[in-house]
Order: C-alpha cells, then structure tokens, then sequence
C-alpha cells in the first residue's frame, strides 16, 4: 500500500514523505491514527504543503542545531504545577508544558514533537528530557519541576 504520511513516524518517515507499506499496517493502524493518507494524484499535490510546514519548524542545518543545543544545555527550567502534599503531580507534565517552559526561560522555540519523555513526568523534582534536533543532534535539557 502506498501511503503519504502526514505526521513524523519512528522508523518509517516524515512527514510529507511517500513510503511503502503492508496493507493491514496501513488501513489498521496508520489512516485511522491521522499518520498518513492514501497516495493518490490528488493528494500528491498536498505533499509540498505538508513539506513545506515540515520545513518551517525544522532546524536548517547540523550548525543551527548545535548552536541550539549548546543554548539548551546552558538553560535553568522551571515549571511550575500543581502538586499534592506528598509531592505528586495532579496528572502529568506533556511536552507542550516543557516547550512552553523553554521559551518562557528564555530558550528557543521547540516543536513539541521533537521532545521525547521516556518516563512520564509525574513527580515534582529534576527531570531529564531528550530534544531531537536534527538526525544527528540530540540535546539533554534538566526541567525541575515545583509545586504551585
């Protein structure tokens, strides 16, 4: 099946790239989730739209994303939510919290999909998170977490 993604899948592609898939993979997992859509003409057309919104919120080049992360790396987050009194979060933190925080601490504007959270964020206390820039760079960012 012949599929235009739509949103960034791990080991498959970006967004705005064709790729080739098993049917079942396709019609069960990823159309129904909003990842992709059926490659036809017509909506090959839509390719260069998804790309260029793609390009927009990609870093440009392997120096910008250096730069970025040395930016990352020298940044204090704080964030501040609400917390019980044994010191746990009343839901979780997401990674548009953590975007959010950056660019109020005075860091540069994150895409919220390239922040990856292994564990969810679900206690107050310091916290390590991945940003993946670029394919090759990858920056660690330390957000503490306080209670409100």
């Amino acid at each position: 099946m012949k599929l235009i993604l739509t949103n960034e899948v791990s080991g498959l592609g970006a967004p705005g790239d064709v790729v080739e898939v098993k049917d079942g993979y396709g019609r069960n997992y990823l159309i129904p989730r909003g990842y992709a859509m059926r490659w036809t003409r017509g909506a090959e057309k839509q390719i260069d739209t998804i790309r260029k919104a793609r390009d927009a919120r990609e870093i440009r080049d392997l120096g910008t994303a250096k730069e970025v992360a040395g930016q990352l790396g020298a940044l204090k987050v704080r964030l501040a939510t609400r917390a019980g009194d044994s010191g746990r979060l009343f839901g979780s933190v997401t990674t548009g919290d953590i975007a959010d925080a950056v660019k109020a601490a005075g860091g540069p504007v994150l895409d919220r999909r390239r922040i990856e959270i292994v564990n969810p964020i679900k206690s107050v206390g310091s916290h390590r998170i991945t940003v993946k820039l670029h394919p090759e760079v990858s920056a660690s960012l330390d957000v503490e977490v306080v209670a409100d």
